[in-house]
């Protein structure tokens, strides 16, 4: 492979079409494009201060990268990237890309990023802003926190361990997620989604868990959670803690410490198609019928 170190470039594709070559200490000055349409790159210690650097490249290896605020939309098109150890300050990269992974890397603006991408793997990372990763598909994630609105709205096949998100709307319209030890806060947590699995997770988000099939909470703590489960299906639920407040569920078991108030309204679900197990007393302000309620 050639090498390229120490230089400084500018100007609109300035290494267009580059392939089988090491870039070191290397500053892309203002210029969209310097890297477009790309393939088997090492790229290490490189700053990229301007506007759509990777598009329609293959085979990125990216360590120890600055990604300047300026470089928007930076990777879009791009199949089988590799980063580590890298600080991505701009908005709206990644889009529509394939095989990508991800290494202590710091989103300080994730804003509308990782956009129906796929087959994404992210690992010890920090990710601040709204809307990431949006109707992007076969996900795996660990140890890594988010912050910011609506993550993952739209995707599918996702798994993520030890993460902790901060997000109003996390989850929506999503299909098949497991979540394993994960801490999430934020109001209306995973509407409308299906297939979807919380284990030894700790919950608190105000009428979270809400329009949803197939839903599943093994060993989990709700924590401040009202009006949770209103018009969920299917849904197998073991609570480690009180819950506030539960509404119109349609169906399944919902298991926990303490339910503060149930709400069914019989014109709206079938009150015998719920099965509430609770260990002490419910205060109710429509309760179900008591053939479904059982004490231990």
């Amino acid at each position: 492979m050639q090498e390229i170190k120490e230089k400084y470039f500018e100007g609109e594709r300035a290494l267009y079409g580059l392939s089988n070559t090491i870039l070191k200490n290397v500053t892309f000055g203002e210029g969209e494009s310097p890297l477009k349409e790309t393939k088997d790159l090492e790229i290490k210690a490189t700053i990229f201060k301007y506007k759509y650097p990777l598009w329609y490249s293959n085979n990125i290896n990216i360590t120890d990268a600055i990604f300047e605020t300026m470089s928007r939309s930076g990777i879009w098109y791009t199949d089988n990237i590799s980063i580590k150890n890298s600080n991505l300050q701009a908005p709206k990269l990644f889009r529509r890309c394939k095989n990508i992974t991800l290494d202590h890397i710091f989103f300080s603006n994730a804003e509308e990023t990782m956009w129906t991408c796929e087959d994404i793997t992210i690992k010890n990372t920090e990710i601040n802003g709204d809307y990431f990763g949006k109707d992007s598909s076969n996900i795996y994630m660990e140890n890594v926190r988010v912050i910011g609105n609506y993550v993952f709205d739209g995707a599918k096949n996702i798994v993520c361990k030890n993460c902790s998100f901060v997000s109003k709307d996390a989850f929506w319209n999503c299909e098949n997620v497991t979540l394993i030890n994960c801490q999430i806060d934020g109001e209306y947590l995973s509407w409308n989604s299906s297939h979807i699995t919380f284990k030894d997770c700790t919950i608190e988000s105000d009428q979270g868990l809400c329009y949803m099939d197939y839903v599943t909470l093994e060993n989990c703590i709700l924590n401040q959670t009202p009006l949770a489960f209103e018009k969920c299906s299917n849904i197998k639920a073991t609570i480690n803690s009180k819950i506030t407040s539960i509404k119109n569920p349609i169906s399944g078991i919902i298991k926990a410490k303490k339910i503060e108030t149930v709400i069914i309204d019989p014109t709206k679900v079938d009150p015998k198609a719920t099965k509430i197990i609770f260990i002490e007393p419910v205060d109710r302000e429509v309760s179900v019928s008591d053939q479904n309620q059982e004490g231990e």
